[in-house]
Parts: structure tokens; sequence; C-alpha cells
């Protein structure tokens, strides 16, 4: 799996991941402690560097960014090798610096043929989300939009700059009736024209001071405001 995350560093930053037993710096724990005694205060940083404050807003955006950032790991590693790597929580490591977003660290990335990729990372948020609703009371049909969302983000991004149709298929699966999920929005996508998608429910950051509207926001469409 080395060998891939360093060809996949070079797609962008976002799909860049420090791996092995030294980590890059300082300060790293596992990801079970930041979906536990730590949800709380991570939250309110989010919210603090946005303006929202700390509640659902909040905890909607972090779970975004986390999830946008595991999809961009094991989509890229599938589309460019058909494997990804074991993105359970307890074996993705995380820090947040003073300035910039969350980094994250792979002590351990592990090998996982590219059928995994549902499992392992919709596992490692079932983690997370678990606690965002019990503590901050966002609802699962936002939750399960934010996955989605951020998987879309992420094979934007490889359908200009890694060639081959394995992301497409292997995200178009996801977000097809009968996959995790499924019912979350309405995927398109055309070769050449790229991927468009319009997700069901709402990630609540147009609350946010000056946020407006994800391009694949649901109140872009006139439809009724999620909860």
């Amino acid at each position: 799996m080395d060998d891939v995350l360093r060809r996949l560093a070079a797609v962008g930053p976002f799909f860049t991941v420090p791996y092995g037993k030294e980590p890059p710096g300082p300060g790293f724990r596992p990801l079970t402690e930041l979906y536990g005694e730590q949800l709380g205060p991570y939250v309110a940083e989010v919210g603090r560097r946005i303006g929202s404050g700390s509640g659902r807003v909040a905890a909607s955006t972090a779970q975004l960014g986390i999830a946008s950032r595991l999809w961009s790991l094991g989509l890229g590693c599938a589309a460019l090798a058909g494997r990804v790597p074991d993105l359970a929580a307890e074996r993705v490591w995380w820090r947040l610096p003073d300035a910039g977003s969350l980094q994250l660290w792979l002590p351990e990335p592990g090998d996982l043929p590219a059928s995994a990729l549902g499992e392992t990372v919709l596992g490692n948020l079932g983690v997370l989300d678990a606690g965002l609703r019990e503590r901050f009371g966002v609802s699962p049909k936002v939750l399960r939009g934010n996955a989605a969302s951020g998987l879309v983000g992420a094979l934007r991004v490889l359908v200009d700059r890694v060639p081959g149709g394995a992301a497409v298929e292997l995200a178009g699966a996801l977000l097809a009736d009968g996959g995790a999920l499924a019912g979350t929005g309405t995927f398109i996508h055309e070769e050449g024209l790229g991927v468009a998608f319009v997700r069901r429910s709402c990630c609540l950051y147009y609350q946010v001071p000056g946020g407006g509207f994800c391009g694949d926001c649901v109140l872009r469409t006139g439809r009724r405001r999620p909860r």
C-alpha cells in the first residue's frame, strides 16, 4: 500500500496522508479518541473557526470534513490500484494544528480490496456519527447526506486527474439503489462532462454567517427545507 499512497499524493494535498511507524510530528492520536472524549472540544473548535458556535452546524461541518478526507484516501487508492487502506477508526490517527484543517496519519495502512471501500469508510464514520447524534442531535439523514457529498467531492477531483472509470463505478455503486448510500441524492456521470449530484438533505452550512448554499445542496432545487 505504500506505493499507492505515494502515487495518491500527486493528486493533491487533500489526498496526501503520511504513513509509516514514525508520525510526521507530535500530537497525533487515534481517531477513536477524537470520536470519544475529544469530540466535544473538536466540534467546539470547528464552530469557533467557522463562526457558528458549538452545535449542530459545527458538528455537521466537522463530520463532512472527516468524511471527505476518508473518501479521498480510500477512493483515490481504489482508482489507482484497486486496493484501499484499512481506514477503521483505531487505525487512523489525527491532530488539529493551530491553523489549517485536520491532519491524518496512517501508522499501518493495511491493504484491502477495492470492494471494501464502503465498509471501511462507513464503518469509521459510523462511530463518529453515533457520537454526533447523541451529543449534538444531528439527524442520520444529514450525516448520510454528508457522507455521500464527501464521496462525490472526492470523485470530482479523481475523474479529472486519474484515468479510468474505477472510481466512478465504485462511487456509483454506493449511491445506487441497494448501495450503502442509496437515497442520499441523485447521482449522474456522463463521460466527458463529469459528475453531477444533488443531495436530498442539507449539511446546514447555510446557517454559518456568510456560508450560503453548497453546490449539491437540496435547497438550491427549491425543495422543502430539510431538518
